[in-house]
C-alpha cells in the first residue's frame, strides 16, 4: 500500500473516531478480537466471532431459495420450520458478512426444506463508521423494503457480497435500488428505499437489542452477529450448531 493510500485510510479512521466520540461511543486504543463500542453506558460489540468463524467457509454453491418471507418492523421472517433461529445481524458488519458466508447455503437449505425458522433482524450499531453516517440503516431500511418487493433472499446475499468498508462513504441509495432492480423487484422498492421507510423500526429493534439482556454477553455487551437458536444463545466456534439442531 503507497504511502497516498495509508494517508487516505488514516483520515477516514481519523474521521469515523471523531464521529464515534462525539457520538458517545469509544473505540478501543489498541486492536484485538473484538473491538468494543460504548453506546449510552451500554456495551454495543462489532464482534468478530472466533478464529473458527472467520476461517471457516461454506461451500459457496449459491443454492436457490424457495422459501417464503414476510416482514413485521424490522424483523424478516423466513420460513416455517420447527426450529426457530433468530439472527442479529448489521450490514456493515464484517463478522456479519463471514458468518453469511460460511452458513447462508447450509441455512438456505435447511429452510427450503422446512427444517427451520430464521428471523432476521435488521440492526444498526455500526452507523457512525462510515462517511456520512448512516449506512447501517440505510442498507438495514433497503432489506427490509425487499420483502414486499419479493427478492429478500437474493438482496440479503447481495447486500453481504457488495458490503463496503467501515470509514468510506456506504453504497449509495441508487447503488441499492440499482440491486434490487437488478434481481427484479416488484412493486415501491425504489420509493421505500429512497424514503427510509423502514428508519424508525430499525432504529426501535437497534435500541431494543441493544437493551435486552437476554442478548447480551457476560460484560453486558450487545453486537453483532448474534444468533439464538430456540431463544437460547449460540456459540458460532461450533460451526456443527445448525446440523446438530435439525439433526
Amino acid at each position: 500500500m503507497g504511502g497516498a493510500s495509508r494517508n487516505e485510510k488514516r483520515r477516514k479512521q481519523e474521521e469515523a473516531d471523531q464521529r464515534l466520540a462525539a457520538a458517545g461511543i469509544q473505540r478501543p486504543q489498541k486492536p484485538n478480537r473484538t473491538p468494543l463500542y460504548v453506546v449510552g453506558g451500554v456495551l454495543a460489540v462489532a464482534v468478530v466471532v472466533g478464529i473458527v468463524l472467520l476461517v471457516s467457509r461454506g461451500t459457496g454453491g449459491g443454492v436457490e431459495a424457495t422459501y417464503t418471507t414476510t416482514a413485521d418492523g424490522a424483523v424478516v421472517t423466513a420460513g416455517e420450520g420447527p426450529v426457530v433461529v433468530d439472527v442479529y445481524e448489521d450490514y456493515l458488519c464484517p463478522a456479519c458478512e463471514r458468518f453469511e458466508e460460511r452458513y447462508g447455503d447450509e441455512m438456505t437449505t435447511a429452510l427450503n426444506e422446512g427444517q427451520i425458522t430464521v428471523r432476521y433482524h435488521s440492526i444498526a450499531i455500526l452507523d457512525e463508521l462510515t462517511t456520512p453516517p448512516g449506512y447501517s440503516t440505510r442498507a438495514a431500511n433497503a432489506a427490509l423494503c425487499s420483502v414486499p418487493a419479493g427478492i429478500f433472499p437474493q438482496y440479503h446475499g447481495t447486500l453481504f457480497d457488495e458490503q463496503p468498508a467501515e470509514g468510506g462513504a456506504g453504497l449509495t441509495d441508487d447503488q441499492l435500488v440499482s440491486f434490487g432492480t437488478d434481481l427484479g423487484a416488484q412493486g415501491e422498492f425504489a420509493e421505500c428505499v429512497r424514503s427510509g421507510a423502514n428508519t424508525s423500526a430499525v432504529e426501535a429493534a437497534t435500541a431494543q437489542a441493544i437493551e435486552n439482556p437476554a442478548l447480551q454477553n457476560a460484560n453486558g455487551s450487545f453486537g453483532t452477529p448474534t444468533v439464538l437458536l430456540d431463544g437460547q444463545r449460540v456459540d458460532l466456534n461450533d460451526t456443527e450448531w445448525l446440523q446438530k439442531a435439525i439433526g
